[in-house]
């Protein structure tokens, strides 16, 4: 399949239109001030006291996000779950008396909000001995991802961490077909036969133009190797971004509020990532309490809060096919920002485009792009028009434009 043929599945299609989800790093390392637990620290060290996962769906939501992803196992290897394959997890530790099961309370806490629910599970393993035997690792984490895939209902997605495994080849046909067969609609994150790709930096934000289309991906930081996936890996992968939001943390750390992102940092963000067509997945890690903090969440809900104020209102929006098209008023309207998105469901068409004004009569270019896909949002100085046009300059195809809109976003630049 070529790139200007591909088409996304209907499960790729769901996801993209989600493009805010919450990732959640929690475990050992919480306890311990680390980051990459080796996997010495004792399992008697977790024990969350005020552990409420009602807690962390209720701020997601809050915040707009529309999926949550959680760490059942981090490279550490220690499990967030009652796992038979190891006594290093959750069953060794003293909370819940050792009948806690934190995967489960967290799927079912989101199961009962109605909000997707996803897993990481590191291939990496620093506890596991028989890590250094590849065939019997590869037994073992298949077994791992066995018990999660059935035991914890329908998963959006499922994070494959590259990091660590750099040179290892793990068995990713046989793990694909694991998924296939027990969760045939979760997306799968850049390993193996991956249906959406890491954006290839923990910054949040995606290159421009960041295309659906692609035929490898950097599999980790600390590698400058791409990632070559399986033969029948589809051309379509929209790229997904993740970022702390504690500035170079992903797991909580005491005392550690001042690296706190600002709402500024967090706007820009959101910008270079949704607004590049991309999903952004912002980590917020909850703290050994077992509760999100509060400072945390506040800064979420700012950002939740000012996506909505900017974007919920349009002055006007459109739809329509062909290389123009055009939204007009009869009196004119002062706006700052565009987003433009196509019918992905038929590919992404569009290769060259240009945003125009039309003021006293006269058309004047106020944005100008490449790539639109699922959506692009330009911004500029505020412009008094009375009419928008979207002119196609170079496609692929006969364009098809979901929706045009444009909106008065920016009180105060950012």
């Amino acid at each position: 399949m070529t790139a200007t043929s591909a088409r996304p599945t209907v499960q790729q299609l769901r996801w993209q239109d989600y493009e805010l989800g919450m990732f959640c790093h929690f475990g050992l390392n919480t306890f311990g001030d680390k980051e990459w637990g080796d996997g010495t620290d004792d399992p008697a060290r977790f024990d969350p006291q005020a552990f409420d996962p009602r807690q962390w769906v209720s701020a997601a939501q809050a915040a707009g996000f529309r999926y949550l992803i959680l760490t059942a196992k981090h490279h550490d290897g220690f499990c967030l779950w009652p796992t038979e394959t190891t006594d290093y997890s959750v069953r060794s530790s003293p909370w819940r008396d050792g009948k806690g099961d934190v995967v489960r309370e967290v799927a079912d806490a989101c199961a009962e909000a109605g909000l997707p629910f996803g897993l990481y599970l590191s291939p990496w393993d620093r506890h596991e001995p028989c890590y250094a035997d590849k065939e019997a690792y590869d037994d073992f984490y298949c077994r791992q991802l066995t018990e999660l895939l059935t035991g914890y209902g329908p998963l959006v997605e499922l994070w494959f961490d590259g990091a660590g495994s750099e040179g290892r080849e793990y068995d990713w046909r046989r793990i694909m077909d694991l998924v296939e067969k027990h969760q045939p609609d979760a997306m799968i994150f850049n390993m193996g036969r991956p249906t959406i790709r890491w954006v290839g930096n923990e910054d949040g934000v995606a290159p421009y133009p960041c295309w659906n289309t692609a035929e490898s991906a950097k599999a980790s930081l600390f590698t400058k190797d791409m990632l070559t996936w399986l033969p029948d890996t589809s051309a379509w992968v929209p790229a997904e971004c993740d970022v702390p939001i504690r500035e170079l943390q992903w797991f909580w750390h005491p005392g550690a509020e001042e690296r706190l992102l600002p709402l500024e940092r967090l706007l820009d963000i959101y910008y270079r990532s949704v607004g590049h067509g991309a999903n952004l997945l912002l980590n917020i890690a909850p703290d050994d309490r077992g509760l999100l903090p509060e400072a945390d969440v506040k800064r979420a809900i700012e950002l939740g809060n000012e996506i909505r104020r900017r974007f919920d209102h349009p002055l006007g929006e459109t739809e329509g096919a062909g290389n123009e098209l055009t939204m007009e008023w009869p009196s004119p309207q002062t706006f700052d920002h565009a987003v433009v998105q196509e019918r992905i469901e038929e590919g992404e068409r569009v290769r060259d485009y240009r945003l125009e004004a039309r003021v006293d009569g006269r058309w004047m270019t106020i944005a100008k792009g490449s790539a639109i896909g699922h959506k692009k949002i330009d911004r500029f100085a505020p412009v008094t028009a009375d009419g928008l046009r979207l002119t196609v300059r170079q496609a692929d195809a006969e364009p098809l434009i979901r929706r045009m809109a444009c909106y008065l976003a920016d009180d105060a630049r950012t």
